[in-house]
């Protein structure tokens, strides 16, 4: 019988029944099951900080121990891209939260007469929620054990300690801060899209490039993709609100430019589909997100989690990383300038 190669991937940290059937299932896709799953490094890229809990050699060990698994590859980029052109698999899997469209590779595999599928999940099991629930048990028994607080006492508390976290991924937002300085350096430009309050932030920043943040200089070309009714509408009306952010990436973005995709729950489809276009046109793409963003993260070349579940305390983060981006650039365009 001819080999069928399956391929799926993940960071599988912590690994549960959840991910046994998935790949139970995968396996009987073809004959043999191939896992990719995210390094050490990669995991912490788009997870945050505190990830991964398992090095990337005990999770490889646990996958190698389960008898549907053939091969474990570990893979450093934030995606696995790179690795599905390799092993060139016939068959190619992700778990059902993942749509077709929205899968890395997918596009690679079904030119070649491969199959795609997003399979069901079993429910109640996922690795950031056990994590999560440890956490909460945690803090609730802090709490128990110490006096109640105001509702602004403990707002700000925990506005100064997502703050705090953040300053860990010091070197990620002055990475991010050089992208998008070296793209306006080279005549491109920058483009940011979100939903409700993050489309807020997104026009937010926009303004904040194109006008000045605190020193006078040129106008930065920047795009808020939330502010035209008439496209907004239209696209909606016309293709479906999914593909507001998309359709504009398709029509405004080139190569070189930088879309900055901002979703607090990190699972906006219409961010992720603008996403998926921007790296189809070549651009740098940006994820702001929460700590439990894995989606949007893993589909960006850069992604700053804000180190809370809490959708204000990560919007209050997402406004004060591009106030510092503004800041930095505005820095960096002012020694520019002094240069001789």
């Amino acid at each position: 019988m001819k080999e069928r190669i399956v391929f799926t991937n993940g960071c599988f940290d912590l690994i549960h029944p959840g991910h046994i059937d998935l790949l139970k299932r995968a396996k009987a896709l073809g004959t043999k099951l191939i896992v990719g799953i995210n390094s050490d490094k990669s995991v912490k890229a788009i997870k945050g900080e505190g990830r991964p809990i398992l090095s990337e050699k005990d999770r490889a060990e646990i996958l190698m121990s389960l008898e549907m698994v053939d091969e474990v590859r570990i893979f450093d980029e934030p995606t696995p891209e790179k690795l599905i052109r390799e092993i060139n698999p016939d068959v190619l899997v992700k778990g059902g939260d993942w749509q077709i469209d929205e899968i890395i590779g997918a596009d690679f595999v079904l030119e070649r007469g491969g199959k795609v599928y997003s399979l069901p999940l079993r429910e109640g099991y996922s690795s950031s929620l056990i994590i999560e629930k440890i956490s909460n048990m945690l803090r609730q028994a802090q709490v128990n054990n110490g006096e109640s607080k105001s509702i602004l006492d403990r707002s700000l508390d925990e506005h100064i300690e997502t703050l705090r976290l953040l300053r860990e991924q010091k070197n990620k937002i002055e990475a991010c801060a050089e992208t998008i300085f070296q793209a306006l350096l080279k005549g491109k430009k920058i483009l940011l899209c979100g939903n409700g309050g993050s489309a807020a932030d997104a026009q937010h920043i926009a303004a904040e490039l194109m006008g000045r943040f605190e020193k006078d200089r040129k106008a930065l070309s920047a795009i808020a993709l939330t502010t035209d009714t008439s496209v907004l509408t239209a696209l909606s009306n016309d293709y479906g609100f999914e593909t507001v952010f998309e359709r504009q990436v398709e029509g405004l973005a080139h190569e070189g430019d930088v879309l900055v995709g901002i979703s607090t729950s990190g699972n906006s489809k219409n961010v992720i589909l603008a996403v998926m276009k921007a790296r189809q046109k070549g651009c740098k793409t940006i994820a702001l997100t929460g700590k439990n963003g894995k989606k949007l993260a893993s589909l960006c070349d850069e992604a700053i989690l804000v180190p809370s579940s809490k959708t204000s305390r990560i919007q209050e983060a997402h406004i004060t990383i591009g106030h510092i981006w503004c800041e930095i650039i505005e820095e960096k365009l002012s020694q520019k300038d002094e240069r001789p």
